[in-house]
């Protein structure tokens, strides 16, 4: 499997581009004499080098005397490097984030872009997983969202037809059963991280909870003690009692341990990516786009409506200490702009935010995705903080052990969430 950066948990080495930093540079802004410092975990990747090119010409257009360098920091340090910056009140012009808490848990060090950024408004998607209290704090340079991928051949093996994958809960676990007997686990599932449940509780969140729960969870307003809530994570706990994922999900890593067992034909399920790694782009590669298919999750509470949980993946935001912010924020649009995206989704198989981008050529999965992205929703695990996403993680790997009950683990879940 080609080696990509991932927004969760892979470490970043190297730094393949010339002119790039290096996590040992001290990476100070230096806006004032004509230089823009950029952080990031990506620029060092091979698959990045189109993109950045991309994106320097675009920018060279407006600003010909301001020199850009990219530091590509490992991932598995980048949040602590990027804090101990901002505890000192200097570091990189601008910087690369996660949508979610790790960019809203720091809105006090960056610069709102929405006077900057509005006649990008339209052409992106992507923009509510950079906000928070009504001001957007980064640009969106991907979408990431969770589909379920599943194995067309296995479905085949187990007498299911691959056409028409269970719309219901009850009906997904008899299949499971089915593919059992075949020969094949269910679910791919890796958990070390305590990222699994994360993936869980976005992908079946649509059809476990009502319209009404869901948008509430999304605007903070979260019941904890609702039987919906409780019935996702006894959901999880029963994938794990009935046997329906890979062996040792708790001491598998989801990047990219998980991943491989799916690609290896190994499990008939995967709760994947849509963008960067454990995506359609590599599930092609070891399936074949013929025998990749995207489900709809099913339905676990009567009367919801499944739909693909996505949000704004990665975006570059504007430092509080830079010289200029309005040189910085250039930078940032030029980091999102039009033919950048198509460089990315081109070579990495990211769904950029650009949503105008043609991805036809890329086979049945991936434009099954796109074709959601309209009726999508923002992702149920983004609207959490970093804290309580954290402790989540922890109190899964006690659900699928059984040494934990549901009702406690929400319990604690719900004390986290509202201690903000």
């Amino acid at each position: 499997m080609r080696q990509r950066a991932i927004w969760s948990a892979v470490l970043v080495v190297g730094l393949a581009l010339a002119g790039c930093g290096s996590a040992s540079d001290s990476g100070k802004s230096t806006s004032s004499d004509g230089k823009l410092v950029v952080w990031d975990w990506k620029s060092g990747e091979p698959f990045a080098k189109s993109y950045l090119e991309k994106a320097k010409a675009d920018f060279k257009k407006k600003h010909a005397d301001v020199e850009v360098e990219f530091v590509a920091q490992p991932f598995d340090q980048y949040y602590t490097l990027l804090g101990a910056a901002i505890q000192s009140g200097k570091g990189p012009d601008v910087m690369l984030f996660n949508g979610g808490g790790q960019i809203r848990d720091r809105v006090d060090a960056l610069v709102p872009l929405d006077d900057y950024v509005a006649e990008d408004k339209q052409r992106l998607a992507g923009w509510e997983a950079f906000a928070k209290d009504g001001k957007t704090y980064a640009a969106p340079v991907t979408l990431q969202g969770y589909p379920i991928y599943y194995n067309k051949e296995i479905y085949r093996k187990a007498n299911l037809d691959p056409a028409s994958p269970a719309t219901t809960w009850d009906k997904f676990v008899a299949d499971c059963a089915a593919i059992a007997k075949a020969g094949s686990k269910c679910f791919a599932l890796g958990n070390k991280e305590g990222v699994g449940i994360q993936f869980w509780l976005s992908s079946l969140g649509s059809t476990t909870l009502t319209a009404a729960e869901y948008d509430a969870w999304i605007a903070g307003k979260r019941d904890w003690n609702s039987a919906n809530v409780k019935r996702i994570f006894q959901t999880w706990k029963e994938s794990g009692d009935r046997k329906m994922n890979s062996d040792g999900a708790n001491s598998t890593a989801m990047f990219n341990d998980s991943f491989a067992l799916f690609q290896s034909g190994k499990a008939a399920h995967v709760m994947g990516l849509m963008s960067d790694v454990g995506h359609w782009q590599d599930f092609n590669e070891f399936l074949t786009a013929e025998k990749l298919g995207v489900m709809k999750a099913p339905v676990v509470t009567a009367g919801t409506t499944p739909s693909l949980p996505y949000d704004g993946g990665i975006g570059y935001a504007v430092a509080k200490w830079t010289k200029d912010p309005k040189v910085a924020a250039d930078l940032v649009r030029s980091l999102s702009s039009a033919e950048a995206l198509k460089a990315f989704y081109a070579d990495a198989g990211a769904i950029a935010a650009d949503t105008t981008i043609d991805v036809s050529a890329g086979g049945p999965a991936v434009s099954t995705i796109v074709s959601e992205l309209k009726s999508g929703k923002p992702a149920l695990h983004v609207a959490l903080s970093s804290k309580t996403l954290d402790l989540m993680g922890r109190l899964s790997q006690q659900l699928l052990s059984g040494s934990i009950t549901v009702d406690e683990v929400v319990k604690q879940l719900a004390a986290s969430d509202q201690a903000g």
